[in-house]
């Protein structure tokens, strides 16, 4: 709707200042023609708006100007109260400034909107953390939005899954990502990028270097990369297994980056069914740690390859027994 697409006009003018006319088509997906034709109408409206031609051009509001519409529709009203990850603020230190800003825009709501979004904050939470996922280790974000946010390259002591020391890299950090609970640095080491995972970060430290990020690309565009990386990596393998009741607990607690979905149980029956994803075969050998409370029931190949090395570590019990180590 037009009055829709002045309004937005007239609050990215109020934000950003400046803006070319081909940016505001692009971002209003109409025509360059036409956002001038809504200038005209903005300007006959009363609202001190003007645009510049040339190189540096652009249109812009009269310095001083502002407007106290919030422009916000009852459904976008309602979608500022529905905050995924609430986690999220605590660990970055903001919980009181959200309170405090979720405040502010229920204050400068249209007061019909008001009760709306009063109910859907009591009635709508979202929790992005999965069941069962075993406890999370404390995180102290705290040095490394320092890097992100001052534009720094971080040193960093990390330790790989699997791996019992810790590695030193240094990195041009992208952003942090949390996703399901688990929070991420997104960096570029030797200018491409990798994940690492907050909670297997040992030591991190600010260096005085100015961070070398890619030209044009951005937090969005690396985590899209190493995420499409993580879910469609070859050799991805699901296992289904089951597992004794006993042991369920445990087996949640170590295997929580593996589960493909959460574990068919009815609360009662001696075994539950779970699913796994690895990347490789030999990965799901972790699994012989269970002994006899894990049964793999698919696939044959997974069967077989903890077969055989069920059998390595038989022959080694044997032989170290035959020599007497």
């Amino acid at each position: 709707m037009k009055s829709d697409r002045l309004l937005s006009i007239l609050l990215l003018l109020q934000t950003r200042g400046r803006v070319p006319a081909h940016e505001l088509a692009d971002r209003l997906e109409v025509s360059v023609r036409t956002i001038y034709r809504d200038i005209e109408a903005l300007s006959a409206s009363g609202v001190p708006v003007y645009a510049e031609r040339g190189r540096h051009g652009g249109i812009e509001l009269l310095a001083g100007f502002r407007t106290d519409v919030t422009g916000l529709t009852a459904d976008e009203s309602r979608a500022l109260f529905i905050l995924a990850a609430q986690g999220a603020h605590a660990a970055l230190g903001l919980d009181a400034a959200l309170g405090s800003a979720l405040r502010k825009v229920m204050a400068a709501l249209p007061a019909p909107y008001r009760p709306a979004a009063e109910v859907t904050s009591r009635r709508i939470l979202v929790d992005a953390t999965r069941w069962k996922g075993g406890p999370q280790p404390a995180v102290d974000l705290e040095t490394l939005q320092d890097a992100v946010f001052a534009d720094r390259r971080l040193r960093l002591r990390y330790r790989h899954s699997g791996d019992q020391e810790a590695r030193t890299y240094t990195v041009d950090p992208y952003g942090l990502v949390s996703k399901a609970g688990v929070w991420y640095l997104v960096a570029d080491r030797r200018a491409k990028p990798q994940l690492f995972r907050v909670d297997r970060v040992q030591s991190a430290t600010v260096l005085e270097e100015a961070v070398k990020r890619r030209t044009g690309v951005e937090l969005a565009d690396v985590w899209e990369v190493l995420r499409r990386q993580v879910e469609e990596r070859p050799g991805g393998l699901d296992v289904t297994v089951r597992v004794r009741r006993d042991r369920l607990d445990m087996f949640l607690r170590l295997n929580a980056s593996q589960l493909a979905e959460l574990p068919d149980d009815d609360g009662e029956s001696e075994w539950v069914t779970a699913r796994l994803s690895y990347g490789f075969v030999r990965e799901v050998r972790q699994l012989l740690a269970f002994s006899d409370r894990v049964e793999v029931l698919s696939p044959p190949e997974v069967r077989a390859e903890l077969a055989a090395a069920a059998a390595s570590v038989t022959e080694l019990y044997q032989r170290v027994g035959q020599d007497g180590w």
